[in-house]
Parts: structure tokens; C-alpha cells; sequence
């Protein structure tokens, strides 16, 4: 059932199309003035305002555009005994979803209240999922009070409003994804989709049939034609991570879409069009790679349009025992274990730590900690890697914890290596090679 309010002055007139409505079901709420009206509004869920356009205090096409504004998810039908083509105009240009004169509506007002019914009804669920798609990928959902957190989420929520490409810099588990989801939601794309692509995901041949698409009998296997991300991004945003992995011939092809908005997939000789906002992230130098000319320099230069350079977790322990109580919460519920006792050498020996693997690493620490409680945790839960931390208090041999944490993230894979590389963030053919010199 539908919410509509009946704005008008005439309470003759406001009381008898009151009762036709509600006996086409709907619930009627009425008001004798724009004041009263807004005042409705701020109390009740409305979905259709029905107003008269003279209002005693005001003006009821000028009400529809205030309506409009601030609550955009409510549809408005413009009455007037003395209808003019200037106020229909004015009307519909400030969003009312119709004007009727009065005498010839009561044959039009129920179908035209039915359609306005349902457009609001849909634009208020997808204004009730941008809020819910808000609150979990949002900017509010990057813990952190330390500066340099801080310095980089004010920039990303600067570039958000914009339809700017952005380049995302930073160590392996810094977050990346969180903020590229945070600049999305907190664009006017928010409504359209967030695609995101692992660069380092796919072989040379096959990312640029994931990125571009590709027709039917294109190459053995291509048994139909297929979308690839680039379409699944048209008018939302495109995140591209590892963008230093990508095959320098792709990365022309990549630069075409960025510059004029077209592609062609593969296996097709026309180009298509689309409209996307960029997104990219890597934890390589890319000015330095495009100097050496293993990076495009055009590319780098179109990408990197406007920089935000995240902070490793080593730049942020002032942050560590808030993610950490965070993650213990979140893996808690995860585990159906009751949420234990955290102990103060448990977040000093996590302070002490030096984080390669940055808050990718810290999760997964938390995450085996919580499986390992017994009620409270304490420094004897953690990797033994932590011990010499606390014990020694010196700098870890790095590739002696790079070698433990990615033996861990293998067990924890259960041997698969495609989704230990996904947990680690780094390319599948890295993993191979540091297997290899780790001899795992």
C-alpha cells in the first residue's frame, strides 16, 4: 500500500479527493498548507504528494522542486484550477511527475496516482540499497584515526564527486579495494555497478578477453559471445588492481577506452562505447616502470590524473588495536565462538610486529588467533614469528616471515594456489616463483 499526501487549502475539495483515493486503497494524509505539508513529510513515509498550486503560504510548483530536493525518493502531481503552459513547464522542470487542471482529473488523477505510486515505491528501494551499499563500502567503513589514514581518505573523498581516474598506491594489503569501493559509493555512480579486476589475475590472452569481451568462435572455446568487464562497468566504475601487471601491448588498448570511450572486443572489428570511471591501484613504482619502459608512460600519465598514496600499516600502529578489536569481533561472529578477552600483550606483541603483509597479514593473524582462543587472547596464540618479536625485540629477518606466512596462507588454502594468491594479493606466477626460492 501507498502513502500520499493531499496538499490544498480548500478543505471541500482536499476532503472529497482524499476519500477517492483511499477508496482506491491507499493511506491519505492531509495538509492545508505547504508548511503542514513539509512538516508530513518529515514525519510520515510519503510516496505521492498530491498539491494545489495556490497554497496560502506558497507556491505549489515551487513546493514540488523543495520536495524534490529533499526527498528525492517522493513523486509530486501538481494541481490547479488554472492551469498555464509556463507553471506545466516549470513544474515538470522541478521534477513533479505530473501537472492536471482541475475539472478534467478526476478521470485522470487514479491511473496517473497508480504509475506515480510505483516510480516512487522503485526509487525509494534503490535509494534504501544506495544506502545500505553506503554504510557497508562507504568511507565510514575505513578504520583508522591516524594522520596519515586520515590525509588519504580526505583526498579520496575529494575526488569521489568527480568522474576523475584515480590512482591508488600502496604495499600489498594497505586496502586498496576498500578506498577504490569508498570513491565509487561516494560518487554519482554510486546507483551503477563496481566492477573490479585483478590484473595480475590472468594471463596476457585471457585478461584482455576479461577486460574487452570477446564474439562468438573468436578463438577455440569462444562458443558464445560475452561481455567483459568493461561493458559490466558502463556508467559505474572499473577498479583496476596490479595495473603494473598488465601486457604493455593491452595497456594501448587500455588507454583507447580511457581516451575516447571505446573498445572492441575480441574477435570484432567494431568498436563499442561506453562510459566508465577509472579506477586503478599497484604497489609497483609506475613512474619508475615507465621510464624503463615496461609501463606505458601515456597510460601512467592518464591514470594518474590525481594520486592517493595509502599508508602501510608499519606508518599506522596508532591504528592497530582498533583494527585488531575490530577483527576479533568481525571473526568472532564468523566462527560462532564467543568473543574472548583481549589481553594487553596481545596488542603490544601485534604493535611490535612488522606487517609485510600489511592489514591483509593482520586479519589473517586474527583470524587464526580466534581459532586458536580459548577464551582470551594472549601473546601464546600467536605465529612464532611474534615470539621472536617480543623476545629478541629486533628487526625480523623479512623473508623469514614472508616464507612462514605464505606456508600458513597455503594451509589455509588447503594447498590451492590461485586462492592463496588471492589471499595474499599478490599475481599467481609471483607466488610460483616465491615457492620456488622458499623451496615449499
Amino acid at each position: 500500500m501507498s502513502n500520499v499526501l493531499i496538499i490544498d487549502d480548500e478543505d471541500n475539495l482536499r476532503k472529497l479527493l482524499a476519500r477517492v483515493v483511499e477508496l482506491e486503497g491507499y493511506a491519505v494524509f492531509q495538509a492545508g498548507t505547504a508548511k503542514e505539508g513539509l512538516r508530513v513529510l518529515q514525519k510520515e513515509t510519503i510516496h505521492v504528494v498530491i498539491s494545489d498550486v495556490k497554497l496560502p503560504d506558497g507556491n505549489g510548483v515551487d513546493l514540488a522542486g523543495k520536495i524534490k530536493q529533499e526527498h528525492p525518493g517522493v513523486e509530486v502531481i501538481v494541481l490547479t484550477a488554472y492551469g498555464t503552459i509556463e507553471d506545466g513547464v516549470k513544474a515538470m522542470k522541478n521534477g513533479a511527475f505530473d501537472y492536471l487542471t482541475k475539472g478534467d482529473h478526476q478521470e485522470k488523477i487514479i491511473p496517473l496516482l497508480s504509475k506515480a505510486s510505483e516510480k516512487a515505491k522503485l526509487q525509494q528501494r534503490v535509494l534504501n540499497l544506495e544506502q545500505r551499499l553506503q554504510d557497508k563500502f562507504g568511507f565510514d567503513n575505513i578504520l583508522g584515526k591516524s594522520k596519515a589514514l586520515k590525509e588519504a581518505v580526505l583526498l579520496a573523498q575529494k575526488v569521489a564527486a568527480t568522474d576523475t581516474s584515480v590512482l591508488l598506491l600502496g604495499e600489498t594489503g594497505t586496502g586498496k579495494e576498500v578506498f577504490a569501493q569508498a570513491i565509487h559509493y561516494g560518487s554519482p555512480r554510486a546507483a551503477r555497478a563496481f566492477v573490479a579486476l585483478n590484473c595480475s589475475a590472468f594471463p596476457k590472452d585471457l585478461l584482455e578477453s576479461e577486460l574487452f569481451g570477446h564474439a562468438e568462435g573468436a578463438f577455440t572455446g569462444a562458443t558464445k559471445s560475452k561481455k567483459g568487464y568493461v561493458e559490466e562497468a558502463h556508467e559505474g566504475t572499473l577498479f583496476l588492481d596490479e595495473i603494473g601487471e598488465m601486457n604493455i601491448d593491452l595497456q594501448a588498448k587500455l588507454l583507447r577506452v580511457l581516451e575516447t570511450g571505446e573498445f572492441y572486443r575480441v574477435g570484432e572489428s567494431k568498436p563499442r562505447k561506453v562510459n566508465v570511471r577509472f579506477v586503478a591501484a599497484t604497489n609497483r613504482n609506475l613512474a619508475q616502470e615507465s621510464e624503463a619502459g615496461h609501463f606505458r608512460k601515456d597510460l601512467y600519465y592518464r591514470l594518474s590524473v590525481f594520486t592517493i598514496a595509502l599508508p602501510s600499516l608499519n606508518d599506522r600502529r596508532d591504528d592497530i588495536a582498533l583494527l585488531a578489536n575490530f577483527f576479533v569481533t568481525q571473526f568472532s561472529l564468523k566462527t560462532n565462538k564467543r568473543e574472548p578477552v583481549v589481553k594487553p600483550a596481545f596488542i603490544q606483541a601485534l604493535e611490535q610486529h612488522v606487517w609485510k603483509g600489511n592489514i591483509r597479514e593482520l586479519k589473517n593473524v586474527i583470524e587464526r588467533s580466534i581459532i586458536l582462543s580459548d577464551g582470551e587472547l594472549d601473546a601464546t596464540v600467536l605465529p612464532s614469528e611474534f615470539n621472536t618479536t617480543l623476545v629478541n625485540n629486533t628487526a625480523l629477518d623479512l623473508a623469514s616471515v614472508e616464507k612462514q606466512h605464505i606456508k600458513k596462507m597455503l594451509e589455509h588454502a588447503g594447498g590451492n594456489k590461485t586462492q592463496t594468491a588471492k589471499l595474499l594479493g599478490i599475481g599467481l606466477t609471483t607466488l610460483y616463483q616465491k615457492i620456488k626460492d622458499y623451496e615449499l
